[in-house]
């Protein structure tokens, strides 16, 4: 699809992004919507959390909308016409206050939640049900930070007015006695697995934590980076609790024989210091989620900071990703001349067989592991040796990323015009849907909250995106 000015300024018009209401007409069957679907998406339902704040632009009051069902998506096992959605951790926005850097909360009480979704055969939209993520005890969790024994990183959670989230909001902040309000059980949920018994596996942007829960949304399981975390079932490697703040364990998903979970990290991370977090190195996990063995892969970005939204698995090996910059073809809370056309919001096939296992290679005097920093060449991290020698240094030590070629560029093909592109949905070989991330729609300048415009008259709201895309796999050989 031609992305000339012209036609830009014609598909602007066609973005009206409004909450629709339940379809009545649900008379579905398999590939029915698929043509039906325009290209400017399908919009999601939403309902309305909030509408008292002030739009710090405006100065009129503004919608905090759930909304939110796009951090990513998964296919429903049991209905081709079916899916999944998943939140984040609720309405958010950077902020420094009082209590140092943080995240405003408009909804501090906010659950994580999973939607289940149907398209009609007319291409619209319904929720069909919601549900909640709970602790083990089964009463919800909550978006908040963990404390930094689980990897928080310091985030001071706060109120849309500035003031701290507390233990007992009826009593002023005292350190010991009504400190400020983290969940270890709080998820900046991101990545989504829906298995056939209807369980779910969620992975997160605070520990990273991978965490199982059973069809009703109550905690059974738990992977993440610490040793001494009672709750494990399994221990990821102790590098990813270096992952960088607010860019954990974006994707998630499972290979069809269900039996492992594969990883990815949204950017390169602080291994071991913020020095090395401007890269193009980043990581892909393997578990096998019966024993805990563990592998570990290399993805190389096309720019430095993308990225890495979701991963979806075509077969035990070959797995489709979404890597992205974070601007807006029109310009988006910005304006119109904030506009961006070369915007990349790509889908990527990868092959994790194309790409060195680095828990298998072979040790030597240069090539150790480290308990809590990994692979090591010379004593220096992977993303030490990328910074100071670039990719060539891990090629001589023969240390290689996994292949990727081109699958969808949503630019292309529809004038993509929001930011955030983080949910796929393979819904066969020839169909794939894409979801984006609407922040609840959600934004902030300087720590000053607002609606999430895409342009002067649209807000920004979750969207389903169906393109053609060549999802077709090679028969497993019998090795396999």
């Amino acid at each position: 699809m031609s992305t000339n000015k012209t036609l830009l300024a014609t598909l602007i018009t066609a973005f009206a992004l409004t909450g629709c209401g339940a379809d009545d007409d649900n008379n579905n069957a398999e590939g029915a919507f698929y043509e039906k679907v325009a290209a400017d998406g399908a919009s999601l339902p939403y309902s309305v959390l909030r509408a008292d704040l002030i739009d710090h632009k405006t100065a009129l009051p503004f919608e905090v909308r759930n909304g939110g069902f796009g951090s990513a998506m998964f296919k429903d096992p049991k209905n081709p016409n079916r899916f999944y959605a998943m939140t984040d951790r609720g309405p958010n926005a950077v902020f420094t206050g009082e209590y140092g850097k943080g995240i405003k909360f408009p909804a501090a009480d906010y659950t994580p939640r999973i939607g289940l979704f149907e398209i009609s055969n007319e291409g619209k939209i319904s929720l069909i049900s919601t549900t909640l993520m709970k602790r083990p005890d089964g009463t919800p969790i909550s978006g908040l930070p963990n404390t930094s024994d689980l990897g928080g990183t310091g985030e001071t959670p706060y109120n849309a007015d500035g003031s701290p989230v507390l233990v007992d909001p009826t009593r002023p902040y005292d350190a010991e006695i009504n400190p400020l309000k983290l969940d270890n059980y709080g998820l900046d949920s991101e990545g989504l697995v829906v298995l056939s018994d209807g369980s779910f596996w969620v992975s997160d942007e605070y520990g990273p934590h991978m965490v199982h829960f059973n069809a009703e949304g109550v905690e059974i399981g738990r992977i993440n980076p610490f040793a001494g975390d009672a709750r494990n079932t399994h221990t990821l490697p102790a590098e990813f609790g270096y992952r960088r703040a607010n860019r954990g364990m974006e994707g998630l998903a499972i290979t069809p024989d269900e039996k492992t979970l594969v990883g990815i990290m949204q950017s390169t991370m602080q291994l071991p210091s913020k020095a090395v977090q401007d890269l193009d190195i980043t990581r892909i996990v393997t578990v096998d989620i019966a024993t805990g063995s563990v592998h570990q892969y290399l993805y190389k970005q096309e720019k430095k900071q993308n990225s890495n939204s979701e991963i979806m698995a075509l077969s035990n090996h070959e797995f489709i990703l979404i890597e992205r910059d974070g601007s807006f073809l029109y310009g988006g809370p910005k304006g119109a001349e904030a506009a961006k056309p070369d915007a990349m919001k790509h889908v990527y096939r990868i092959d994790l067989r194309t790409g060195t296992d680095l828990e298998s290679i072979t040790l030597s005097s240069v090539m150790t592991q480290d308990e809590e920093l990994g692979l090591l060449i010379n004593g220096k991290t992977l993303e030490q040796q990328v910074l100071e020698g670039g990719w060539e240094s891990l090629a001589q030590n023969n240390i290689l990323p996994v292949k990727k070629t081109l699958v969808a560029d949503m630019v292309a093909e529809v004038n993509y015009p929001h930011d955030k592109m983080e949910g796929l949905w393979i819904i066969n070989e020839q169909y794939l849907g894409v979801l984006n991330d609407d922040d609840f729609a959600t934004w902030s300048t300087s720590g000053k909250l607002e609606q999430k415009m895409l342009d002067t008259n649209t807000v920004d709201g979750n969207r389903l995106y169906i393109v053609p895309a060549d999802l077709s796999v090679t028969a497993p050989s019998a090795a396999e």
